[in-house]
């Protein structure tokens, strides 16, 4: 039992974080700008699997993907607050992060292992979309 609610708090700091996070990104419903200046950043300093994810997927689909972002962080978010569907939403949102990192090339550079955003990002996701059913408190049981 302590476990699970110990997962259930991992829940809702971890959904807290990514409504924020969301909130953040408000304005990418209605102007991709932001994104595409990051991602053509990223490009001049890509290694080749990062470039060609940028140059094939990513900028491409820009205008798509700032709202996937946005609205992909808020719904899992509130999810994990909620406790409605933790695995799920803990999976999707790791995606989520994941697809980031690699797309920003800092997720196999030393840096990444002391980066707030890395490492304890993950680990909370990876626990989450691992362990966590039947939390107490949660919508979905």
């Amino acid at each position: 039992m302590s476990c699970a609610i110990g997962l259930r708090i991992l829940s809702l700091i971890m959904g807290v974080f990514l409504v924020f996070m969301a909130l953040d990104k408000i304005s990418w419903l209605t102007d991709a700008e932001f994104l595409t200046s990051r991602l053509y950043e990223w490009l001049e300093t890509a290694r080749p699997p990062n470039r060609w994810y940028l140059e094939t997927i990513a900028i491409p689909g820009v205008q798509v993907f700032a709202r996937l972002v946005m609205l992909g962080e808020l719904a899992t978010g509130a999810a994990l607050v909620c406790g409605f569907r933790v695995r799920l939403a803990g999976g999707v949102a790791l995606f989520m992060v994941l697809n980031f990192h690699f797309a920003s090339d800092v997720l196999f550079q030393y840096s990444y292992l002391t980066n707030g955003y890395g490492p304890p990002v993950l680990g909370g996701l990876l626990a989450l979309a691992i362990g966590g059913t039947r939390l107490p408190l949660s919508l979905s049981k």
